[in-house]
């Protein structure tokens, strides 16, 4: 049900609409009857001399940050969005009007509790760069290292719980009133998306981030990630060192210096694989306000990524299914896709595997017809979703943030180098994942991080086998009265047998756990993995000579 406070932001959304998106510079190549109603609607007079795409991002703007945030997606998808509405589209990724400078300072002395000229050495009032949820101003710490100070827009938190507010509403009716509202599962989809941009709001959160993708990419040489100086992050304010680099925006720029730009844009889909399998922790808000360019050797161009708000994760199991379905496509097995997404409950159990494997060979057939250059992943994903309503294939929220930045990633990489093949770059990542997570090293390596719990473990299998076999035992003789069991000294030995044999087989498994997970000789063999084996051998060897029971 529309609440009264949702009504009222219905009526303010139906009013920016019809002062900025319903008029004649968007209108006029549609239908006649949408054109008519540009005629009628008085508020059109007040957006004359706009062109299309700035009509369509001055409303994007005045209606906050969720609508903002939808203008810096769609601003990527330059196969979906004419030109000129993209280029406007992509002023929101860092220039959405600033809030007063004066406020900024005001907020960063209530959180620190000093004044602006103890805290920095200098202290910039014009923004570097404004953004929807939070604006940037550049300043110098007192020893002399070059910043950035990153401050949340006033009153935003309450700007964003209205609009999520509204969004259940209408995810809630969705759900009731739609026949494919279920599949689609919206209520899931808006709390996804509320906890993303909750956390986005938490400046401590993204210093976190930061630091967490930092240390994954300490030594690389196609990513850098700046420096977080803890002593200065609050939740509503953050400092980070500066970093100079050409905007990825700016292409003029990075053609006139002569940057290898199929580098830049292979480097880009490797950085993305590369987060999401090897780390699974990737940066979810790639779009180009995001990133910049080292060009200091233009042959060898270095991404640095800022704004780290949005970050995404994926579970082993989701990492696996998403890995082996990307590979299934690249080689066209279509039955092997069908059967990965019943087993993920992606689909129904019941679903008919033949039927789905037709339906995806009938969708991604002509797709893969044209060169991999031309081919969109993202259109491919559009396109399967849509064909498998008839499946029931379910929405999954966990990776409603992948999908999102791999479409980030796929429209940048055409935008830098157009014949960028995304399949054949990936193809060697993935299956290079898929062969080392299938190694007998991984799966030592995996087994041995909780050897501790496993050893333990095993040696307490054959206590519980034996304390199972003899309850079932002692049950037997009370349904049995009359039979008297006498046991005797040599059959209380017998019965240690079994727990000598489990427990000297798990050590012995345990250390070769250890020779396989650290590549150990007989040289450089520790004296506790000595011990270890030779308790082991010693229990093997009490059970081989501990008495039969006969």
């Amino acid at each position: 049900m529309i609440r009264p406070m949702h009504l009222i932001r219905l009526i303010q959304i139906n009013f920016v609409l019809m002062r900025y998106a319903i008029n004649r510079p968007v209108l006029k190549k549609q239908p006649w009857w949408l054109r008519t109603l540009s005629y009628l609607n008085p508020l059109s007079f007040f957006n004359r001399g706009k062109t299309r795409g700035e009509s369509i991002r001055l409303a994007l703007e005045s209606l906050g940050p969720i609508f903002v945030k939808f203008g810096q997606v769609l601003s990527t998808r330059r196969d979906l969005l004419p030109d000129d509405i993209a280029d406007e589209l992509a002023k929101l990724q860092d220039r959405v009007p600033p809030f007063p400078s004066d406020k900024a300072i005001q907020i960063i002395e209530t959180t620190y509790k000093k004044k602006i000229r103890e805290l920095f050495h200098t202290f910039d009032d014009a923004p570097l760069a404004s953004a929807s949820i939070a604006q940037v101003h550049s300043a110098t710490l007192h020893d002399g290292s070059e910043v950035i100070v990153k401050v949340l827009r006033p009153k935003v938190h309450k700007i964003i719980q209205k609009d999520i507010a509204l969004l259940y509403s209408v995810a809630k009716m969705t759900e009731r009133f739609w026949a494919q509202g279920k599949r689609l599962r919206p209520v899931a989809l808006v709390a996804e998306f509320e906890q993303t941009i909750i956390d986005e709001l938490d400046l401590m959160r993204e210093a976190a981030n930061a630091s967490q993708l930092r240390r994954n990419f300490i030594d690389s040489d196609i990513m850098y990630v700046p420096k977080v100086y803890w002593k200065f992050s609050k939740t509503n304010v953050m400092v980070m060192e500066r970093i100079y680099g050409i905007p990825i925006a700016d292409m003029a720029t990075l053609k006139a210096k002569k940057t290898n730009m199929k580098k830049l844009a292979e480097r880009g889909v490797s950085i993305f694989f590369t987060q999401v399998f090897r780390d699974s922790f990737f940066h979810a808000d790639m779009h180009p306000g995001n990133l910049f360019v080292d060009i200091s050797n233009p042959e060898d161009p270095r991404y640095i990524g800022v704004d780290f708000g949005i970050m995404g994760s994926l579970a082993p199991e989701d990492q696996r299914y998403l890995a082996e379905n990307l590979l299934a496509f690249f080689h066209r097995d279509y039955r092997r896709i069908a059967i990965l997404h019943i087993e993920s409950g992606w689909v129904p159990a019941d679903t008919r595997i033949d039927q789905f494997e037709a339906m995806i060979r009938t969708v991604s057939e002509p797709i893969f017809e044209k060169p991999f250059g031309d081919i969109s992943f993202g259109q491919l994903l559009l396109r399967l979703f849509q064909t498998a309503e008839r499946f029931n294939m379910e929405i999954q929220p966990q990776l409603m943030l992948l999908q999102k930045t791999l479409l980030y990633v796929e429209g940048l990489g055409r935008q830098l180098y157009p014949e960028l093949d995304l399949w054949t770059t990936a193809k060697p990542f993935m299956e290079n994942w898929m062969r080392e997570q299938h190694s007998l090293k991984n799966i030592a390596s995996e087994s041995f991080k909780d050897w501790q719990t496993t050893a333990e473990k095993v040696l307490k299998t054959p206590r519980l086998v034996y304390d199972v076999l003899n309850k079932a035992n002692t049950q037997q003789q009370i349904l049995q009265p009359h039979r008297i069991t006498t046991v005797t000294q040599q059959e209380r030995k017998s019965s240690k047998k079994p727990f000598f044999l489990g427990a000297g087989l798990g050590l012995l498994i345990v250390s070769g756990i250890s020779f396989l997970t650290h590549q150990t000789t007989i040289t450089t063999t520790s004296h506790w993995q000595w011990a270890v084996i030779a308790t082991g051998g010693l229990f093997v060897l009490l059970s081989l000579i501990a008495p039969s029971r006969s």
